[in-house]
């Protein structure tokens, strides 16, 4: 019998810890320490009864008891997300809650949000900026927009961008002694580079581009590096050097002036990679679930052209 019902943080610590046998990643996905997340598992094995996890110096996992637990302790903190899911629908149907990835949330989707909220008035948009894996039985959301190669089972998956990606700075930049005529020409100034790679695939770069337009003798070692689109754009946006954007980012700035493509020389994002829309099936249909993703897909179509 147990001592005490053990708390919901204990459970969500042992969840987690169980998932990573790590209390260092399961503390960084919980937001915490990990001595509180050791503290919640020695609370939770003082509850039952029974240790949970061998520890060694290098390794740590389940004990048989654990074993036992783990899968329950999933099933139950996925029961309880969604059972308030399902009261936060029927208290707030107004409210939708988006997670999106940075870059596409501050170059994309919020420049835009004031249409949706005019066309579906009282609507109560959350919006959490994040780009980490999914997780929809644990995380309370609506609707996701990720990029990635949509592979997400059990989950209604909609492709809303594939991108290309070219040259682009700020028109005070073009303004300097220093002339942009032709692709060699980027030889003489700051290159702002995003330094990004998942699943085996490589970025377009300016090494890829710089070959494609038949530049030679390219050093890619030199410039601004970023690990983030919309800072690298920024940077260009400032007037400190050249970057390669991506077409779904840049739309809005070269239509306002902020940017300028001196070539047209374009390469195509990795063919399984984009921008995707991810919703879950028994909530897709949620009136303001749907108005949103409805919402999302007419307006990716719109910036497509």
């Amino acid at each position: 019998m147990l001592r005490h019902i053990p708390g919901l943080q204990s459970l969500k610590a042992f969840e987690a810890s169980a998932r990573h046998l790590n209390f260092t990643r399961a503390a960084a996905e919980l937001n915490v320490t990990p001595a509180a997340v050791s503290h919640q598992i020695k609370e939770l094995e003082e509850a039952v009864g029974v240790p949970l996890f061998q520890r060694t110096s290098r390794h740590m996992q389940l004990t048989r008891q654990g074993q036992v637990l783990k899968p329950a302790i999933a099933d139950a903190l996925e029961g309880i997300t969604r059972a308030l899911q399902k009261l936060r629908q029927v208290e707030n149907p107004t409210q939708v809650r988006v997670t999106v990835s940075p870059s596409l949330a501050a170059k994309w989707l919020v420049p835009r949000l004031d249409r949706f909220l005019e066309s579906v008035p009282g609507a109560d948009v959350r919006i959490d900026v994040s780009s980490e894996p999914l997780d929809f039985d644990r995380e309370d959301i609506d609707v996701a927009i990720r990029f990635g190669d949509g592979n997400y089972p059990g989950l209604v998956v909609e492709k809303l961008f594939h991108d290309t990606l070219f040259p682009v700075c700020s028109p005070e930049l073009l303004k300097g002694a220093k002339k942009l005529r032709e692709p060699k020409d980027l030889l003489q100034f700051t290159l702002i580079h995003l330094d990004w790679e998942a699943q085996g695939a490589v970025w377009p770069n300016w090494r890829m581009w710089m070959l494609a337009a038949g530049v030679k003798d390219f050093n890619d070692t030199r410039g601004l590096h970023f690990s983030q689109t919309s800072l690298a754009l920024q940077a260009a946006i400032d007037g400190h050097g050249v970057a390669l954007g991506d077409s779904t980012l840049v739309g809005d700035d070269l239509a306002s002036g902020r940017l300028v493509k001196p070539f047209e020389l374009a390469l195509r994002s990795p063919a399984q990679f984009a921008y995707h829309l991810i919703t879950r099936r028994d909530t897709a249909e949620r009136p303001m679930t749907k108005a949103f993703r409805n919402w999302i897909i007419a307006e990716a179509a719109a910036s497509q052209g």
